[in-house]
């Protein structure tokens, strides 16, 4: 069995991450992610399997950081938007 195989990269939530974080407030936390997800095949290949793990659990953190701020910034924005308008209305 190949050892890049038994150790999880987290590429697909990376970068699902990506995009949450940029249309969510445009934080780097995604790309973060995304490059520590990066990095677990590469040392998995190299017998680096400690560093594969630690760049796995690096990745998976950070693309959850990042999906919970953007989403948060997205929910936020959105009810700030709403009061805005309903403010607005009411001003006429």
């Amino acid at each position: 069995m190949n050892a890049s195989a038994t150790v999880p990269n987290n590429l697909v939530l990376a970068i699902i991450a990506t995009v949450v974080s940029i249309m969510g407030c445009c934080l780097p936390h995604g790309l973060v992610s995304l490059y520590f997800a990066t990095q677990v095949n590469k040392k998995a290949a190299t017998g680096d399997i400690q560093g594969a793990t630690e760049a796995a659990k690096q990745a998976k953190m950070w693309a959850w950081i990042s999906i919970i701020v953007g989403a948060l910034s997205g929910i936020i924005g959105f009810f700030l938007g709403a009061f805005a308008g309903i403010v607005s209305y009411l001003n006429r």
